[in-house]
C-alpha cells in the first residue's frame, strides 16, 4: 500500500503518489511525460506528445454535454528540486519520500512538487472516471514551467479547440486568479581573476531562512541569503582584509535563497574579529526580520592554514559591490489593485568559478515597461562593473478580462458548494495563462488550486482537506459548463 492510500479523493491521491515516484525536475520530464502518454493509451484516449515533452490528452464529452464548449484543463508536470543540506536525495533518480503530517502531505527532506503535481493528479483522476459529467476535455500538461514556462512557449496551440481554460497551478483555496505578472530571468556574469594567497581559511555560512516562492512569497518580508552574504562580506571587509576563494547560494532563481556560503583567507590575528562580526550580524538580522525570518543563522568555521588561489582584490570588490547594490524584493506595489505586488526581483542563484561570478535573478512585473526598466537597471549595474547581462525565459503578463463567462460559472459553482463566493484576485507569481491567452484568440481563463504552503522549499506541504474540497469544486465546475 502507498503512503497516501486511504486519503480522499482516492484517485487523486493515488495518482499524486504515482507521479511522486517518478523523477520530474525541470529539464528532466521525459519519464513523467511518457507515463502520461502510456496512461492515455491504456484508456484509449487520444493523445499527443511533442518534442518538449508536453502532453495533450483528449476525452469526449459525457452524455448530455455534446454541445457544451470544449474545456482545457491545464497544469505543468515539472517541479522545483530543493533539498535539505543533509539530504542524499538524487532528483534525477529517486522518487520522493512522502509523509503525512496531520492535514498535510509533505516530502522528507525535499520539495514536494505539489506545485504542480496536484494539477496533473486532478486531471488524471478526471480522465479515469467515466461517471463524471463534463464537456469535451483537452488536458494539457506542460513541461519546464518552473524555468521560464518553456513547455507552454513551445506548445503548438493550433491543435487546441477549447476556449475555456482552467489552470490548476494556484496554491490557496478560496481564491480565483484571473491575472498574473510577467517575468524573465536576468543572468549577470562578472569576469574574475585570481592570485595565490596564504593565510587562515574560514567558511562563512548564512542559513536558517524560510525562503519561499519568489512570486507568491515575495511580499512576506523574508530575507534572501544571497543579499545577506553580500552584506556580510561588505561588513567584514571594513575591518578585516580577506580574499575570497569560493562563493555560492541558491539553485533556482524563482526560489528565495535560503542558504549561501563564502570561503575566504585572512590573517591568523583576525579570528576573534570574524566570530564577533558574525554574531553581531546574526543578532541584527534576527531583529530586522522579527516575525518573518528570525531563524537566520550566521556560522563561521575555521578550516586551517592554506596557500591557494583566491580572488584578486578588484574582482572581489566588484562582486561584493554588485551583491550589495543588487535590488531585491518588492520594487513597487500596484496602484490599481490593493495589496498586489506589481514589480519585484529575486537574486536566486549565486555561483563563483574560475572565470566568472554568475548571478541569476527572477524579475517580475504586471507592467511590461516596469519589467523592462528593472531588467535594464540590473544590466546597467552588471555592465558598469565590466560584466555582462542577458535575459532568458521572458513570459508575458496575463491581463485581466473584464467580461468572463468562465469566471462567472466558477464563482457561481463555488457559492453553490460552499455558500460564500471565492475572492477573485490577481497574483504576482507567473502563470502559463498569459502564454495561452496570447496564442488562443478569445480564450477565457481562470486559475485555482488547493492550499499549499512554502512551495519551492523543503517545508512545502499540500493540504489534504483542501485537496478534497477543490476536487469537489472542479467536478462541480465541469458539471456546470453546459453552454
Amino acid at each position: 500500500m502507498g503512503v497516501l492510500s486511504g486519503l480522499k479523493p482516492e484517485k487523486v491521491f493515488y495518482y499524486f503518489e504515482e507521479l511522486c515516484k517518478i523523477p520530474h525536475g525541470s529539464y528532466h520530464t521525459k519519464q513523467i511525460s511518457d507515463y502520461l502518454v502510456q496512461f492515455a493509451k491504456e484508456r484509449n484516449l487520444e493523445c499527443s506528445q511533442d518534442d518538449s515533452n508536453n502532453v495533450v490528452i483528449r476525452k469526449a464529452a459525457s452524455a448530455g454535454y455534446e454541445d457544451a464548449p470544449v474545456v482545457i484543463l491545464q497544469g505543468h508536470c515539472d517541479m522545483v528540486c530543493e533539498k535539505t543540506a543533509d539530504s542524499t536525495h538524487d532528483f534525477e533518480k529517486d522518487g520522493l519520500d512522502l509523509m503525512i503530517e496531520g492535514d498535510y502531505v509533505t516530502a522528507n527532506g525535499t520539495t514536494l512538487g505539489g506545485d504542480d503535481g496536484i494539477a496533473v493528479a486532478y486531471a488524471l483522476a478526471i480522465l479515469d472516471d467515466d461517471t463524471l459529467k463534463h464537456p469535451a476535455l483537452e488536458v494539457v500538461i506542460t513541461t519546464d514551467e518552473e524555468v521560464g514556462l518553456l513547455g507552454a512557449k513551445a506548445l503548438d496551440c493550433s491543435q487546441l479547440k477549447g476556449k475555456y481554460l482552467i489552470n490548476m497551478d494556484s496554491e490557496e483555496e478560496g481564491y480565483l486568479w484571473v491575472s498574473c505578472a510577467g517575468g524573465l530571468s536576468a543572468i549577470t556574469t562578472i569576469p574574475v581573476r585570481y592570485q595565490e594567497v596564504s593565510g587562515e581559511k574560514y567558511e562563512l555560512v548564512i542559513s536558517g531562512l524560510n525562503g519561499g516562492h519568489s512570486g507568491a512569497e515575495i511580499d512576506k518580508n523574508r530575507a534572501n541569503s544571497n543579499k545577506l552574504i553580500g552584506q556580510a562580506l561588505f561588513t567584514l571587509e571594513q575591518d578585516i582584509p580577506f580574499c575570497l576563494t569560493a562563493l555560492e547560494g541558491g539553485t533556482k532563481d524563482n526560489a528565495i535563497t535560503r542558504l549561501s556560503k563564502a570561503v575566504f583567507i585572512t590573517d591568523k590575528e583576525a579570528e576573534e574579529a570574524i566570530f564577533a562580526a558574525a554574531e553581531k550580524l546574526q543578532n541584527d538580522w534576527r531583529t530586522e526580520y522579527t516575525g518573518t525570518d528570525e531563524g537566520i543563522t550566521v556560522t563561521v568555521k575555521k578550516i586551517g592554514e592554506t596557500t591557494e588561489k583566491a580572488l584578486e582584490q578588484v574582482s572581489q570588490e566588484k562582486i561584493i559591490f554588485f551583491l550589495v547594490q543588487m535590488p531585491y524584493g518588492i520594487q513597487k506595489m500596484s496602484g490599481s489593485i490593493e495589496g498586489l505586488v506589481e514589480t519585484s526581483i529575486n537574486p536566486g542563484i549565486l555561483m563563483l568559478n574560475e572565470e566568472e561570478c554568475k548571478i541569476v535573478s527572477s524579475v517580475r512585473s504586471s507592467i511590461d515597461s516596469a519589467k523592462d526598466a528593472l531588467t535594464a537597471k540590473v544590466c546597467y549595474l552588471s555592465e558598469f562593473l565590466g560584466g555582462d547581462c542577458v535575459t532568458e525565459g521572458d513570459y508575458p503578463a496575463w491581463e485581466y478580462r473584464k467580461e468572463s463567462k468562465l469566471r462567472d460559472i466558477m464563482v457561481d459553482s463555488y457559492k453553490e458548494l460552499f455558500g460564500d463566493g471565492p475572492e477573485v484576485k490577481a497574483i504576482h507569481a507567473g502563470l502559463e495563462c498569459g502564454l495561452f491567452y496570447e496564442k488562443i484568440e478569445g480564450l477565457d481563463a481562470v486559475s485555482f488550486g488547493p492550499t499549499m504552503k512554502d512551495i519551492h522549499t523543503t517545508e512545502e506541504v499540500l493540504s489534504i482537506s483542501s485537496t478534497a474540497r477543490m476536487w469537489d469544486y472542479l467536478v462541480k465546475v465541469l458539471e456546470n459548463i453546459k453552454a
